[in-house]
């Protein structure tokens, strides 16, 4: 995958899943929360509703965290 073609996945993905957090009555974020801070909630969130699968612990990180968002996404759009 393109990295410019992940980055907009991972946008997308973020926002779906702030949408999701949000009307699950999990979270409410604040605007001035940050990208990565709502990233790692989102990731957290998913891997606890067995949305997406956990990563080994040590594997967490910022980067990590963004490509299963973007990967996640990309498997929650329908297919053209």
């Amino acid at each position: 995958m393109h990295p410019r073609e992940e980055a907009d996945l991972f946008k997308a993905g973020l926002a779906a899943g702030v949408r999701y957090a949000e009307q699950r009555g999990a979270v409410v974020f604040e605007k001035t929360d940050s990208a990565s801070a709502k990233a790692l909630y989102v990731y957290r969130l998913l891997v606890h509703d067995k949305l997406i699968a956990p990563m080994p612990e040590e594997q967490v990180s910022e980067r990590s965290v963004r490509h299963r968002i973007a990967m996640w996404h990309a498997h929650q759009r329908p297919k053209v």
